[in-house]
């Protein structure tokens, strides 16, 4: 329950309007086709709204999960065709696949452990390695994310026009484009919604590929001996070719550049929030669904590219190839061909999900931490990150239309970033697990990330090495720049912040050191002129706008109600218990303008609302203010700058301004009191 602190009034509810009062603005036609697409606000005083909200292990691992396991897609393809005429070396390859995503999910999942509130790559960095290296990886995932999107919906439209003639391919683009547009909208209405709506593609997916590997394997089980034999021919033929190190070299170049195989194991140890309790036991089942789906799923379709003896075919991926061959002597062969791809497609598009739901996850994070703007941890009236969303969605778009939907030039981009956020983990893990003597097990945990961080790092090298001229440096390029941009923004930020800290410092014990404002305190009286202010935190800006309402119009306000709306963002919906606390802060906040107001002879109170637009919730809280209040006159402060710059309008939110709007057309009187920050 929430606690009133002491001499603090306050209206949580909804008051019915009475005659004559002026009423919120009704939201314009033209939202009706928006609502629809979206849905309806959520309830926030809904108590089982965060139980209802999350994901159970089976969903997470369709939302998460599919990321993992859809990249058996592509990095297999692209690993068995690196190995050119070196066929015989698929099978240390699909052993080794295993070995690195049991290796990789096994430490991710002991990350969970330690991170429980989510937050992957970006957070465990920055926790471990210090900011620098966390706003590395922060950079380096959300490229990633955004190359998730890029990446999946490309190589489903590989995989969806592998089943019609060349002479359709043209239309491949475009429909890739629909796709991602698509696939924003339904992310826009919320997590749980996109999940559900996708859940019987993942389940057909895995279906069909059971069936594909299971009988491509089964098939030839009588050939196991002869293709032994063969395999062993093979390599005794490369040694005297190419000798152990020139073997050695092709087969890493291979493993590395079928690196987009491991790219989605990060994904669950960055949604762990949005998991339903015990959550991280919730995220531990499912990275171990994913990471048991996916070596299963890419070790045998690599093992049935070999067995069947498949190749590259001009407008086909190597799994259509394999799908047509191995059904080609049943009786509705061609149907089950057709569906696998379907499915295959249909789960490219479902693992874009992951881009949709860790990137705007990552963005709220860093905006919480002021590397980005702050509008990108504000959450819509679905509770999702509108905003993060439709970034990741526009720069996808970008993305794909730049590369125009090449999947191999998109996956080298893609596995650069994610074994950048990967390595900066594995070593951050390491680094504090060898310090960790106490602990049970703690020698086989270092070894466990000091073995993976090599991996990482390894991989991540050789695919800048061979791949930085095929779009690997543009991928650096972008990373690096985000990384300038990044900082610039938090030197923004400490600036500011230094600034009404300062003011604040010369603001404080006010009661102490400036004469009475007024003759009474208490309650005010609604008869009389009242001053409202609106508030977000207590500090510098609040104090100096309520003392230059009493300086700019001396004798004239007999007391002052404080407003503040406490807003739910990605940095605060973090469980069933988030949104009470944040009310019991605001109104704890509110207390001590109360306080600081009534110790300078002011009769004041305080009124609070919650929710996820602070623009739309003051109004309401406003104009219910003037049903008890009439003679108001509403009042916010805003920081200004003395050569303002067009950045700093996107960096800095302008509430004040757009409530002042909203308020003069309900034919109420605002002001808005300059804060100057040098």
């Amino acid at each position: 329950m929430s606690r009133s602190s002491p001499g603090h009034e306050e209206s949580a509810g909804r008051s019915s309007p009475t005659p004559g009062a002026p009423r919120p603005e009704t939201p314009p036609a033209k939202r009706g086709f928006w609502r629809f697409l979206i849905g309806r606000p959520r309830r926030l005083d809904d108590r089982s709204l965060f139980h209802r909200l999350s994901l159970i292990p089976f969903l997470a691992w369709v939302g998460l999960g599919a990321d993992g396991l859809s990249s058996s897609a592509y990095g297999p393809e692209e690993a068995f065709r690196q190995l050119g005429e070196h066929t015989y070396l698929a099978v240390a390859l699909a052993a080794m696949m295993i070995t690195t995503i049991l290796l990789i999910s096994t430490a991710y999942s002991r990350i969970i452990e330690e991170f429980q509130g989510g937050g992957g790559g970006y957070l465990v960095a920055t926790k471990l390695l210090g900011e620098r290296a966390g706003v590395v990886s922060g950079a380096a995932l959300l490229i990633d994310y955004v190359l998730t999107i890029t990446v999946s919906v490309s190589a489903s439209g590989d995989a969806l026009f592998s089943l019609v003639p060349l002479a359709y391919h043209e239309l491949k683009l475009p429909f890739e484009v629909l796709a991602i547009v698509g696939l924003t909208t339904i992310n826009i209405r919320g997590v749980r919604e996109s999940v559900l709506a996708l859940t019987p593609v993942f389940l057909l997916f895995l279906a069909t590929h059971a069936v594909l590997i299971g009988w491509g394997i089964f098939a030839h089980a009588p050939q196991v001996a002869e293709t032994a034999a063969e395999v062993g021919s093979g390599f005794r033929s490369g040694l005297a070719t190419l000798g152990i190190g020139g073997l050695l070299m092709r087969f890493v170049h291979a493993y590395s550049l079928g690196s987009g195989t491991y790219t989605g194991i990060e994904a669950v140890s960055n949604g762990v929030q949005m998991m339903r309790e015990p959550r991280v036991r919730t995220a531990k089942r499912t990275m171990l669904y994913m990471a048991l789906s996916l070596a299963a799923t890419a070790s045998g379709l690599m093992l049935c590219y070999l067995l069947w003896d498949v190749g590259h075919v001009e407008g086909k991926t190597m799994n259509a190839v394999l799908s047509e061959r191995i059904s080609a002597g049943w009786r509705h062969g061609h149907v089950f061909a057709v569906l696998t791809l379907l499915s295959e497609g249909a789960l490219l598009v479902v693992a874009a999900q992951a881009g949709f739901l860790d990137g705007p996850r990552v963005l709220a994070n860093m905006a919480v931490d002021n590397w980005l703007p702050r509008r990108f941890a504000a959450l819509s009236d679905r509770l999702t990150t509108m905003n993060g969303i439709l970034l990741m969605g526009v720069a996808s778009l970008a993305a794909l239309l730049f590369t125009a939907g090449n999947v191999r030039h998109l996956v080298v981009m893609y596995s650069i970033n994610v074994f950048v956020t990967f390595s900066l983990s594995m070593l951050g893990m390491a680094l504090t697990w060898r310090v960790r003597k106490r602990v049970a097990n703690y020698r086989f945990w270092t070894a466990l990330f000091v073995a993976s961080f090599l991996l990482c790092a390894t991989i991540l090298g050789f695919t800048v090495y061979e791949k930085f001229r095929e779009g690997g440096w543009i991928t650096l390029a972008v990373t690096g720049t985000l990384v300038l941009v990044c900082c610039a923004i938090r030197a923004h930020y400490k600036e500011v912040a230094t600034a009404l800290a300062r003011l604040y410092s010369e603001l404080g014990n006010l009661s102490l050191t400036l004469p009475r404002l007024g003759t009474a305190s208490g309650v005010p009286d609604p008869a009389k002129p009242t001053a409202a202010l609106l508030v977000a935190s207590y500090g510098g800006l609040g104090i100096h706008t309520l003392l230059s309402i009493f300086r700019t119009f001396p004798d004239h306000f007999g007391s002052i109600v404080f407003l503040s709306v406490g807003v739910v963002d990605s940095g605060k919906f973090k469980g069933e218990e988030a949104v009470e606390r944040l009310s019991y802060e605001t109104r704890d906040m509110l207390a001590k303008y109360v306080e600081l107001a009534r110790g300078l002879g002011l009769p004041a109170a305080s009124r609070v609302a919650l929710g996820t637009d602070a623009v739309a919730e003051s109004e309401k809280l406003c104009l219910e203010l003037v049903r008890d209040f009439p003679r108001t006159t509403f009042f916010a402060g805003q920081v200004i700058f003395k050569s303002e710059q067009w950045y700093q309008r996107f960096l800095h939110n302008e509430t004040a301004y757009s409530i002042q709007k909203r308020l003069q057309w309900a034919g109420q009187t605002m002001v808005i009191l300059p804060a100057r920050v040098q």
